[in-house]
């Protein structure tokens, strides 16, 4: 297989897996709902959490770090059986399925905001800056209970960590996939950022039912 080839094929795989929009098709399983005419109208767990409560929440959000992961696998993989290397096919395979995630074909290209994919692939890709950014995310989200508030301190937090710790460094490759990773999260969290910045933003429950 070609160095492009192999590039090509790990954003493909990593792209797809992304793409898989489980918060729609959870809520039309188990309750018939689209969760995109409910809450912020957002794929991602935490609205799926809010709309159809935790049990459905938290599978979605497995399920959307699991394919965060397996993205770098996959990438890997394919990454090995060309002269790219497995970490450089990993590296594609995170970034292509945090896209997919935010981006999927599936449901009109309005996908999620992509924490959870990223959340998943960056531990598998760079584990030590994830870690950090993941301690981040819970210092940040528990104070000021606001999901949103943790997922953008951990995307910062994963670029700067890949930068300047060096316990985190895994090469400049890594660090501009972290950096892109980060950007997109911000990103797809600008509407929250606004309403963050007005005071609109709403707190995070945690609740034990589904709202009827």
């Amino acid at each position: 297989m070609s160095p492009l080839a192999a590039l090509a094929a790990s954003f493909g795989a990593g792209f797809a897996l992304g793409s898989l929009p489980f918060g729609l098709w959870v809520g039309r399983a188990a309750r018939g709902i689209d969760v995109r005419e409910h809450g912020s109208g957002n794929l991602g767990a935490t609205n799926v959490y809010r709309t159809l409560g935790p049990s459905l929440g938290l599978t979605v959000f497995a399920l959307d770090v699991g394919k965060g992961a397996l993205a770098v696998v996959l990438g890997r993989v394919l990454g090995a059986a060309a002269p790219v290397g497995a970490e450089t096919g990993g590296l594609v395979g995170a970034l292509a399925a945090v896209l997919g995630h935010s981006f999927t074909p599936f449901a009109g290209f309005r996908g999620g905001k992509g924490a959870a994919t990223a959340a998943g692939a960056m531990l598998a890709a760079t584990p030590v800056a994830s870690s950090i950014a993941l301690a981040g995310f819970l210092v940040a989200a528990f104070a000021s209970r606001r999901i949103s508030v943790g997922s953008l301190t951990a995307a910062v937090l994963l670029a700067a960590s890949l930068w300047l710790v060096p316990a985190a460094w895994q090469g400049a490759a890594a660090a501009w996939t972290g950096t892109g990773v980060g950007l997109l999260i911000v990103l797809r969290h600008l509407p929250n950022l606004r309403r963050l910045l007005k005071g609109e933003e709403p707190p995070f429950r945690f609740r034990t039912e589904a709202k009827p």
